[in-house]
């Protein structure tokens, strides 16, 4: 099956975790690739919706990737203590 593509907002703070959520729920269970190259601010409400769902992915052994994701964002994440692989499931077809 191949992933459906969902983008990620310019700015991933309060405002847009409740609408990213809701994306979200509407792929849940399948293999899902999230487009992090709009993405240039990781605040702390999107990142836990991102964990939740990498988290729910996992559990359900779905693919769940993020693509795309700046340098920038990689060190919002750092500061959390978290790497870009913390927001994805590693399922691997068999």
């Amino acid at each position: 099956m191949s992933a459906a593509s969902l983008p990620l907002p310019a700015r991933l703070d309060l405002p847009a975790a409740a609408p990213l959520r809701e994306a979200l729920l509407g792929h849940e269970g399948k293999p899902l690739s999230i487009d992090a190259s709009p993405c240039e601010s990781v605040g702390t409400p999107g990142l836990q919706v991102l964990l939740a769902a990498a988290k729910s992915w996992r559990e359900a052994g779905v693919s769940l990737s993020v693509d795309g994701l700046s340098e920038d964002c990689a060190a919002q994440l750092a500061i959390f203590g978290l790497s870009p692989d913390d927001l994805c499931s590693k399922e691997l077809a068999e």
